[in-house]
């Protein structure tokens, strides 16, 4: 199971960036997909999660300005930033809980980080 991410980039305060990734592999089904966030010098932190049912949860730093959401393949997740700021910088991951088709049971996926920077 793969998890590959894109999107990331520079972006003015105010502005907007898209986040996408992509899981791959042989897979029975997927739980949960989800972004998380690293900045320098602090712990890494979950930023949006969205269930197969389509249940999203939300940090309260990107509420009412992040939005989650995948496609109909259940295997791209989004992640839709507007309104930046400075303190959005960090890097993003995505993650999934999978269930394998070798194994029954649910796993987490992390995907490779992708830099998301915001100049005020």
């Amino acid at each position: 199971v793969q998890l590959q991410a894109s999107g990331g980039g520079l972006a003015q305060a105010g502005g907007s960036l898209r986040l996408s990734c992509t899981v791959s592999g042989s897979i029975s089904s997927i739980k949960s997909m989800g972004w998380y966030r690293q900045a320098p010098g602090k712990p890494r932190e979950m930023i949006a999660v969205i269930t197969s049912g389509g249940n999203t949860n939300y940090a309260d730093s990107v509420k009412g300005r992040f939005t989650i959401s995948k496609d109909g393949t259940q295997k791209m997740v989004f992640l839709q930033m507007d309104r930046l700021k400075p303190e959005d910088t960090a890097v993003y991951y995505c993650a999934a809980s999978v269930v394998p088709t070798a194994v029954s049971v649910a796993r987490d996926y992390w995907g490779q980080g992708t830099l998301v920077t915001v100049s005020s």
